[in-house]
């Protein structure tokens, strides 16, 4: 899975995978690139497209100015990063960068507040000089707005949101007094503008969102985003349900009750800050959804841990997030979770295909072993050195072939897997157990036909153990696919099929062959009709199971169709 850029911490999370019936994904970084860049300004009144052919008008300059002192300095955020490019490109040695101000005070960002503030003092006027940007609603609210001015405002956000754009609000305050407010919401704000930044979608992020649907995982699509932002985000990467959003303020208002049935249709969570995302795993969990949750800072750890899946980020997440999750996605990329639900189905069906196959060759190995000691007249079919032999192919079968097995077709067009269905259930062990039977059968047939012919016991032997390789040989390739034919199996590339298949026939033809060998194996050399015969007889042991899968796979394809 460390090939798909998804590193498991606890491998059980590989089986819980293919039960996985939802999966929460945060936006930025996640579902876009994380590239962020200042695309629109708006200052009250006009509206301004950023971009490097166009002068950068003077009305305009105000806002970058107090973006970027309400930035950190060496900002890790994209979005500071951004609006320190902008400045760096456009303002660069101009009055409107600052680097000599010394910062008094920082109000951070809260649950209560979706805006931070940063007290700096001016040198030339000897005046506290503060800095906010945030969420709009939190800068508007800053500024003690009217609510004819909200809605006048709200449209210039709603009109850039539509856009998908990120949208940001900054506002500035001064005061000649050292005693500062305990809240930033004490200091009288005056409104600057609006920054809109776009962060483009990942190119495969709509193909694996379509993949998602089609195995029956729901995608919900989590961020501190303005609702109008994250319902265009939404409608772009082809997320169902995308223009019904809930908001983290209704989010808290919400009882658990209503919660979890508002969530049934809701798939867009905006302005939801990390702590909320607990609430959301526990009421997707009362719905007895399996649920995948992704994350990347020391807030999101709780939601990780609760959810049923884990899935902390390699490039952005914090060590807190790495620990309370059961896999890191290295690359930080929506489309490599997908791909890690697609891998977890296919190692959860390559166990249980050698698992069916271990059940298939052992019961006639059993079978041939036992049944002779209650005959005395009968010979032994089965010596020690022939179960070595036949050990010999079961294991690298085992661990190496269905390990290398590609996935199936309909893997990802089909539902979830029942989480209380158990790994290797009855009906797979009675199935399987159903093959071993028609080898043993099929063995004892070539067995007693030729006693009846009166060929000697190490003929005989010889026979029934072409036979039972035959068999074991055929077993192998049909469990390579529980849907897919045995001729279209065998040309459908899996390199270690030729390398254990091919050393089994060559071994097979030198102990047939080689008098040292075939003393040892206590055989008798035979005829290349009587040969062929016996491993034709081999393959048809599994004959019946080839009919089963051509009605199952029907059966399949009206369950999908339906």
């Amino acid at each position: 899975m460390s090939k798909k850029n998804v590193l498991t911490r606890k491998p059980a999370a590989i089986e819980t995978l293919g039960s996985a019936t939802v999966l929460c994904t945060d936006k930025t970084g996640t579902i876009t690139q994380n590239k962020m860049t200042v695309t629109k300004l708006f200052n009250g009144t006009d509206v301004f497209t950023v971009s490097v052919k166009n002068d950068f008008p003077d009305p305009f300059h105000e806002i970058i100015e107090y973006g970027i002192l309400a930035s950190q300095t060496n900002p890790f955020d994209p979005m500071e990063r951004a609006i320190i490019n902008i400045g760096d490109q456009f303002l660069c040695n101009t009055e409107h960068i600052h680097t000599g101000w010394t910062m008094q005070k920082e109000y951070p960002l809260s649950k209560e507040m979706l805006a931070m503030s940063r007290v700096f003092t001016n040198t030339g006027t000897n005046q506290q000089v503060i800095a906010a940007k945030g969420a709009p609603e939190a800068i508007f609210d800053l500024c003690h707005f009217a609510p004819n001015e909200f809605d006048r405002l709200g449209k210039a956000v709603a009109e850039m949101a539509s856009q998908g754009l990120r949208v940001l609000g900054v506002a500035r305050a001064a005061v000649s007094s050292d005693k500062l407010p305990e809240i930033q919401h004490d200091f009288e704000f005056k409104f600057i503008g609006l920054i809109g930044l776009s962060d483009p979608i990942r190119e495969t992020v709509p193909l694996a969102v379509s993949e998602c649907y089609k195995a029956g995982i729901r995608v919900i699509m989590i961020t501190g985003d303005y609702p109008v932002t994250a319902s265009n985000i939404g409608k772009d990467i082809g997320l169902r349900n995308y223009d019904k959003t809930i908001t983290g303020k209704e989010l808290n208002e919400m009882s658990d009750e209503e919660l979890s049935e508002r969530i049934k249709t809701v798939n867009v969570f905006a302005r939801v800050v990390p702590d909320q995302k607990l609430k959301i795993v526990n009421a997707l969990k009362r719905n007895n959804e399996i649920v995948a949750m992704t994350g990347d800072g020391v807030n999101d750890a709780p939601a990780l841990k609760a959810s049923n899946i884990g899935i902390a980020m390699g490039e952005k997440g914090t060590d807190v997030a790495r620990e309370a999750s059961s896999l890191v996605l290295m690359d930080d990329n929506f489309a490599s979770i997908v791909g890690a639900i697609k891998m977890g189905r296919r190692i959860f069906d390559n166990l249980q295909k050698a698992l069916g196959y271990i059940f298939a060759i052992h019961v006639p190995i059993a079978g041939l072993s036992l049944i002779p000691i209650f005959f005395a007249n009968l010979p032994l079919i089965l010596w020690p050195v022939h179960i070595v032999f036949l050990e010999l192919i079961i294991d690298p079968a085992c661990s190496i072939i269905f390990e290398a097995e590609k996935e199936e077709k309909n893997v990802m067009s089909r539902p979830p897997k029942d989480i209380d269905e158990p790994f290797f259930g009855a009906k797979k062990i009675f199935l399987s157990c159903m093959q071993g039977v028609g080898i043993l059968l099929m063995t004892l047939l070539v067995y007693f036909i030729g006693l009846n012919m009166g060929y000697e016991e190490k003929a005989i032997r010889a026979l029934t153990f072409i036979t039972l390789i035959a068999s074991n040989i055929a077993v192998i390739i049909s469990h390579r696919s529980w849907t897919t034919s045995f001729f279209r199996l065998i040309f459908i590339k899996n390199t270690t099929v030729k390398w254990v298949v091919g050393g089994a026939i060559f071994f097979l033809l030198l102990v047939l062959n080689v008098p040292f060998l075939l003393n040892l194996f206590q055989f008798e050399k035979v005829g290349l009709l009587e040969g062929v015969i016996c491993a034709a007889a081999g393959l048809l042991s599994i004959t019946w199971f080839e009919f089963y899968k051509i009605i199952w796979g029907k059966k399949l394809l009206k369950i999908h169709a339906e």
